[in-house]
C-alpha cells in the first residue's frame, strides 16, 4: 500500500480519518457515460429501496423525466433496456441527475456531465444543478467554458500540472490561462463569458454582504 501525503478535506473533515464505504456513499458522481442499469425505472433511481415513491416522482419532476417515465408500461417498474439504450443520452443522464438529487450528497463530482449532450439539454442539467445542490459541494471537471465561468473557484490544468487556481473573474483579469482559452471562443462569446464571470461575482459579494451583516460601531 501506498501512504497517501496530503490532505483532502470537505466540509472540515479529513477524507482519510473515515471508512473508505462511508466515504463514497456519501460523494454523488455524474460521469459523462451514465451509468444505467438493467431494469425498473425505481431500482435505478433507488436501488436500495430507501425512498418513497413520492421522493422519487419529485427527482423525476425536477430533471423533466416526470411524463416520460409516465409514459412507460409500469411507469416507476417500467423496464430500462442495458445501458438505458430506450433512452436518449441525455435522458440517460437525467436519470443519473434525478438519482444525485434523491441521495443529496454534500459532494456532487460532475466529471464531463455535460459533453455529450445538446446545448439545450447542458443548460438543463447546469440549472437544475445550481437550484438543488446550491447547499453542497460541487466539483465539475469540463471542456465547456459556460459550465465552469459561474463557478466559486476554477482550477486550470495544463499537462497535468496545475497553472492557475481563483474565482473566475479574477483569473480572467489576470490573463492567464483561462483568459486565453476564453479568448479562442471569439469575442461574442468571450464578452458572454466575462459578462457571466462578473455577474457571480457580484452575486457572490452581496451574498457575503449580507451574511456577514453590517458593521456596528461603538
Amino acid at each position: 500500500m501506498v501512504e497517501p501525503r496530503g490532505e483532502v478535506v470537505v466540509d472540515g473533515v479529513d477524507t482519510k480519518s473515515i471508512g473508505l464505504h462511508d466515504l463514497r456513499r456519501n460523494i454523488s458522481i455524474i460521469p459523462q457515460d451514465p451509468v444505467v442499469f438493467t431494469g425498473p425505472v425505481r431500482r435505478n433511481l433507488d436501488p436500495f429501496g430507501e425512498y418513497t415513491d413520492h421522493l422519487i416522482w419529485s427527482a423525476l419532476e425536477e430533471v423533466q423525466l416526470r411524463h416520460a417515465v409516465q409514459d412507460l408500461p409500469g411507469q416507476l417498474d417500467g423496464l430500462l433496456s442495458e445501458g438505458g439504450s430506450n433512452l436518449s443520452v441525455g435522458e440517460r443522464q437525467l436519470v443519473c441527475l434525478a438519482r444525485a438529487i434523491l441521495r443529496h450528497n454534500r459532494l456532487l463530482v460532475l466529471d464531463e456531465a455535460t459533453a455529450n449532450v445538446d446545448h439545450r439539454m447542458d443548460a438543463l442539467i447546469q440549472t437544475t444543478i445550481r437550484r438543488k445542490f446550491s447547499d453542497c459541494t460541487v466539483i465539475t471537471i469540463a471542456h465547456r467554458l459556460n459550465t465552469i465561468i459561474d463557478c466559486d473557484r476554477v482550477l486550470a490544468l495544463d499537462a497535468g500540472e496545475i497553472v492557475e487556481f481563483d474565482e473566475p473573474l479574477a483569473l480572467l483579469q489576470r490573463r492567464g490561462q483561462l483568459y486565453d482559452m476564453c479568448r479562442k471562443t471569439g469575442e461574442d462569446m468571450f464578452n458572454h463569458l466575462m459578462h457571466l464571470a462578473k455577474e457571480s461575482h457580484l452575486k457572490r459579494s452581496t451574498i457575503s454582504e449580507v451574511l456577514e451583516g453590517p458593521e456596528t460601531g461603538i
